[in-house]
């Protein structure tokens, strides 16, 4: 994947680019089969699960159950077809239905470590935080489970016709709402996410956001505005969150963010100024960090700064760059 520059600037080259969590599994998603499929499809398939955004796993994999299975007994939308993995069949059921004996204070908080287990399977299969797990799945998992938990997620606030206002109605085995009072189509939404590997020099710009825990900084980010290139989105988010001028943007990687339905475009940008102004209501904070800081960061060395998520694009990126692997 190439980002075209000028002749006096690099050419960036990511080999790796789709080897970030949650891309390039090679899903066949058989979208000529959705809407087509007949009941004996669903006799054979697999279905994943989710609860109220969270993933059913045991250990480091997605637990796949029948269509009898009783956990599928009160489903809170029709199954989700998500495609085909080696020739089988995969759904996603959401039984957010389901209460819980145990405490859910901590659901849809920046960090729910909490993992509750449904009475009709094993304890060892548990209802986990996709954030906290994302990085310890196959990548034939993490696209599935990003892919569930973004159309699952899409389903539960996008029930009524945004044209009208009726309770419209799944179809294409969950890739499409019809509303039956004024016949409007609805179809998911992926909402465009830039985040930007700013340097200059030797060093990269980081931020945190308000509410994330103590010492964690990552790459600033931003949503793309209607009628905004990337490239001028880039521009804009680092000059109004930290008062840094970006000249060169380039592309270097995509991730899938299913919280609640990103797509995140990695950039990269060279600064044209040094002198960060944090805009107050934007950042908590921003900073310029050293390679040599940057290693101490991963190492866990570094006195006041964690690193970015595992997992997360901007971890992912800031690895490949303190690894010298952009290019």
């Amino acid at each position: 994947m190439i980002a075209a520059q000028s002749e006096r600037c690099h050419v960036f080259v990511m080999k790796i680019a789709e080897q970030v969590t949650f891309g390039g599994s090679g899903l066949d998603r058989a979208a000529e089969r959705r809407g087509k499929l007949a009941a004996a499809d669903f006799e054979s398939a697999d279905f994943i699960v989710l609860w109220r955004g969270k993933v059913l796993i045991e250990d480091a994999a997605l637990v796949r159950v029948g269509e009898t299975h009783p956990i599928l007994n009160d489903p809170k939308h029709p199954p989700v077809f998500l495609g085909l993995d080696e020739g089988k069949l995969i759904f996603a059921v959401d039984i957010s239905n389901w209460e819980p004996e145990t405490d859910v204070s901590d659901l849809d908080t920046f960090a729910d470590k909490t993992e509750q287990s449904h009475p009709s399977v094993p304890d060892s299969n548990i209802f986990v935080e996709l954030r906290l797990h994302m990085a310890k799945f196959s990548a034939r998992d993490a696209e599935l489970a990003a892919t569930a938990k973004a159309i699952l997620g899409w389903h539960e606030t996008h029930q009524f016709c945004s044209k009208c206002g009726h309770l419209s109605e799944m179809q294409l085995d969950g890739w499409q709402r019809d509303c039956p009072a004024c016949g409007a189509h609805h179809f998911p939404r992926t909402d465009p996410v830039v985040i930007m590997l700013i340097t200059k020099g030797n060093s990269v710009l980081l931020g945190r956001s308000h509410g994330w825990p103590d010492g964690m900084y990552s790459l600033l980010a931003g949503f793309i505005e209607p009628g905004e290139t990337m490239e001028a989105a880039v521009r804009r988010e680092v000059f109004e969150e930290a008062g840094i001028e970006v000249g060169e943007v380039g592309y270097l990687a995509s991730q899938p963010w299913p919280f609640p339905s990103s797509l995140m475009m990695g950039c990269y940008g060279e600064a044209l100024n040094d002198q960060i102004k944090v805009d107050p209501e934007e950042l908590d904070d921003a900073l310029w960090c050293t390679r040599e800081e940057m290693a101490e960061v991963f190492a866990g060395d570094h006195p006041t700064i964690l690193p970015a998520r595992k997992g997360a694009i901007a971890h992912f990126l800031l690895e490949n760059w303190l690894a010298d692997r952009l290019d």
